[in-house]
């Protein structure tokens, strides 16, 4: 689509204005956005300025001051150029950055636990532990329900997975 203001250069910025329930739409190239004198052009953001706002959000756990002086022993990265870079280092980054990153993960990912898929092959682990957990809950409320008979079946299924988990 072209711009609609020159007709020359394809439009790349889209405005939508509403004023009392009447909406304006416009499709310009950058330059003719940029001469309009009601729109400000957004300077484009990468993926990276989007991840790094997050460390902006609520309260720091060091003093904005003093995240300069945060340093990696291990590779010499402090805080401020993680910030601007969005990305550690090395691992170590993780152990001294630990009290500003926690809470970030925790508003990303909503848990500092993850709980996502594994791989099938390389989860059969986790995927039986995982099974043991829901049995022993299971377990707990067939005890509470006193349900004996059931409790029973469901403490053989947890100690035949216990048995197998042992030999992985």
């Amino acid at each position: 689509m072209l711009c609609q203001q020159c007709q020359k250069r394809p439009a790349t910025v889209h405005f939508t204005k509403i004023v009392n329930n009447h909406k304006t739409e416009l499709y310009l190239c950058e330059e003719c956005a940029n001469q309009k004198g009601d729109f400000k052009v957004f300077v484009p953001f990468s993926i990276n300025d989007l991840l790094t706002s997050f460390l902006d959000m609520g309260k720091a756990a060091v003093p904005v001051e003093n995240q300069g002086l945060i340093r990696c022993k291990s590779c010499g990265m402090d805080f401020m150029q993680f910030r601007k870079l969005g990305r550690l280092g090395c691992q170590d980054c993780y152990k001294y950055f630990a009290d500003e990153l926690t809470p970030v993960v925790k508003r990303v990912q909503g848990s500092l636990k993850h709980n996502g898929k594994v791989p099938r092959r390389a989860g059969v682990g986790l995927r039986l532990e995982r099974q043991i957990q829901q049995l022993k809950a299971q377990l707990q409320k067939a005890i509470e329900a006193e349900a004996f008979e059931e409790a029973a079946k469901l403490r053989d299924q947890i100690r035949e997975l216990e048995k197998q988990l042992g030999q992985l």
